[in-house]
């Protein structure tokens, strides 16, 4: 049932089955490495080449006067650059740009895979990417943050709360502590996920619930499987929202958790 052919062909309503794709190498699946080169996986090696070649490209020969493609790369780069980096981090934020924009044409790349054809799910509905994702940005931040303010002063600034009585503090440090040094990876890989999760789970419900409707024995279902279909294409339309505006949060916040690490205050 992990292929959409034969989950189409199966009697079962979608699962989490749904996102397990056997290896692309079935002559080598004895090897722990070619059980793990799965469709997923080709989707996100595609994505990161995509991502190279693309401002490789764009960026070979800048121009004055840019070109279409040097425009586009500019564009794509002026958004994060102007209204993220600069505008959550500040001045210092340029230096963080080129990361900020890598990590937002990436995820953005494995997001469409969810509504392009023959791909049809994205890489980060599989918790994995997103948490080395989020790893990556966590581990960006902190070392910012300790090489600008020293290993206990950034421990000092990410849990002691200015201002509030010395007596809450015990209450608060264990809870800024938690919120800010260990739960913010988490959060960042769980809402991107979950949001990939979700959507490719409901087109799979409208365009395999109109499958089972026009399959049914019932005339009356027919009609039943076209609203169905219908809705398939109006969800995949939202999704296309829902997947640009998940690249750009995951990137915002990691911008913010960049912000809070430079600050000289918590």
């Amino acid at each position: 049932m992990s292929e959409l052919p034969t989950v189409l062909a199966s009697e079962f309503p979608p699962g989490v089955e749904s996102f397990d794709y056997p290896s692309l190498i079935s002559s080598l699946n004895g090897t722990e490495w070619a059980s793990a080169f799965t469709k997923i996986t080709l989707l996100v090696w595609i994505a990161a080449a995509i991502t190279l070649v693309f401002f490789l490209v764009t960026y070979r020969n800048p121009q004055l006067v840019p070109s279409k493609k040097q425009w586009l790369a500019e564009s794509v780069y002026g958004l994060v650059r102007d209204n993220i980096a600069k505008d959550i981090i500040g001045k210092e934020g340029v230096r963080f740009a080129p990361y900020l924009t890598t990590l937002f044409v990436f995820i953005l790349i494995n997001n469409l895979w969810g509504i392009f054809p023959f791909a049809q799910i994205s890489p980060m509905s599989h918790i994995a990417f997103p948490i080395v994702l989020a790893v990556a940005s966590w581990l960006l931040y902190n070392a910012i943050g300790i090489r600008k303010h020293g290993f206990f002063g950034y421990i000092k600034h990410s849990v002691w709360v200015p201002g509030a009585p010395l007596f809450v503090q015990p209450i608060l440090v264990p809870i800024e502590f938690v919120s800010n040094l260990l739960l913010r990876p988490v959060t960042l890989a769980v809402r991107l996920f979950a949001n990939m999760f979700a959507g490719h789970m409901i087109l799979l419900v409208f365009t395999l619930g109109g499958v089972a409707l026009f399959q049914a024995q019932s005339v009356f279902l027919k009609p039943v499987a076209l609203l169905s279909w219908g809705m398939a294409i109006v969800m995949t339309l939202f999704e296309l929202g829902i997947l640009v505006l998940q690249a750009y949060v995951f990137t915002l916040l990691t911008a913010t958790y960049l912000q809070s690490s430079l600050a000289e205050e918590h």
